[in-house]
């Protein structure tokens, strides 16, 4: 598994989290060709990845899914919880202070880094 990959890994459920907690359902090709389009390519989740995160989430009881038929194929899509949004706005809340602490840990090492090249 390349670096990049690891890291995705490592944000899945943040990414799921707020893909759902903005777009209300969504079916998991849905959420990696958003996460294509909303990095201009540059992030793609493979269903491999994506799956067993759903599954995960779900299983913690974060996440409720249901199918459908839609153009006559089966189609399961996933929500966030009843009762559970605010516990997934704050779980991002706190990720999202977390990244901003790694930002400023790293910031001067990038900057360093920058300048010498």
């Amino acid at each position: 598994m390349n670096e990049s990959n690891s890291l995705l890994k490592g944000s899945l459920s943040a990414i799921i989290l707020t893909l759902l907690s903005t777009k209300g359902r969504m079916y998991g090709y849905e959420i990696c060709q958003h996460v294509k389009e909303l990095t201009s390519g540059q992030m793609r989740i493979t269903e491999g990845a994506l799956y067993p995160a759903l599954h995960k989430l779900e299983g913690e009881g974060m996440l409720v899914s249901h199918s459908e038929i839609v153009e006559g194929r089966s189609r399961k899509y996933y929500a966030i919880a009843p009762g559970q949004k605010e516990y997934a706005i704050n779980h991002l809340s706190r990720i999202q202070e977390f990244i901003t602490q790694l930002q400023t840990i790293l910031s001067p090492v990038i900057l360093h880094d920058l300048k010498i090249n």
